[in-house]
């Protein structure tokens, strides 16, 4: 489908019209031509202090609003803020700029708890801000991600530039899988 008549044509299909719509959309926002064949990948975006970072979908269970309140892990270190009870589940809550050496953040209206979808440690990471599902074409991928202030090199695997904006693929299960996330015990 390439003209205003053929999408005409799909007025008594009102599902598959937002569908030829959206995939329209992503092609002229990734400067691919219509029809060609691309691949997709769509992660969840969100910012550790001043910078934005990307993880995958899959690796993303939800996000939440900070939890009125939190019980603290006596002896822990003081990145893991303490234990929340989210709807019968027990989640450790990490503020990971803390965790990463880069300051603790700051609690604000903005800031939220991106749950991870891992089968056998729950986490709970605390970021500045989350800026919803974006969306990259496979032409868009880089290998090398630029060094982030965050101090989070060894957690990114390559990056997507889009229109000279970076957005480092930040592999959420590496973090909570590292030594530095397992040893939570204060020293």
């Amino acid at each position: 489908m390439s003209t205003g008549a053929e999408l005409a044509s799909l007025v008594k299909q009102p599902f598959e019209l937002l569908r030829e719509i959206e995939r329209r959309s992503a092609a002229a926002q990734s400067g691919t031509a219509p029809g060609a064949s691309h691949t997709e990948w769509v992660g969840v975006g969100f910012r550790i202090g001043e910078e934005q970072f990307v993880a995958s979908r899959e690796q993303v269970r939800e996000v939440l609003m900070l939890p009125e309140s939190t019980t603290r892990v006596p002896g822990s270190k003081r990145w893991l803020l303490g234990i929340a009870n989210l709807r019968g589940h027990l989640l450790p809550l990490v503020d990971v700029k803390l965790m990463l050496g880069s300051g603790r953040t700051s609690l604000r209206r903005t800031t939220r708890v991106i749950s991870v979808n891992h089968r056998e440690i729950p986490a709970g990471l605390i970021v500045d801000e989350v800026l919803g599902f974006r969306r990259f074409m496979e032409h868009e991928l880089a290998e090398t991600p630029k060094d982030t202030i965050a101090r989070c090199e060894r957690y990114l695997h390559g990056s997507y530039i889009r229109n000279d904006e970076s957005w480092p693929i930040f592999d959420l299960f590496s973090l909570i899988e590292s030594n530095l996330f397992l040893q939570a015990a204060a020293e």
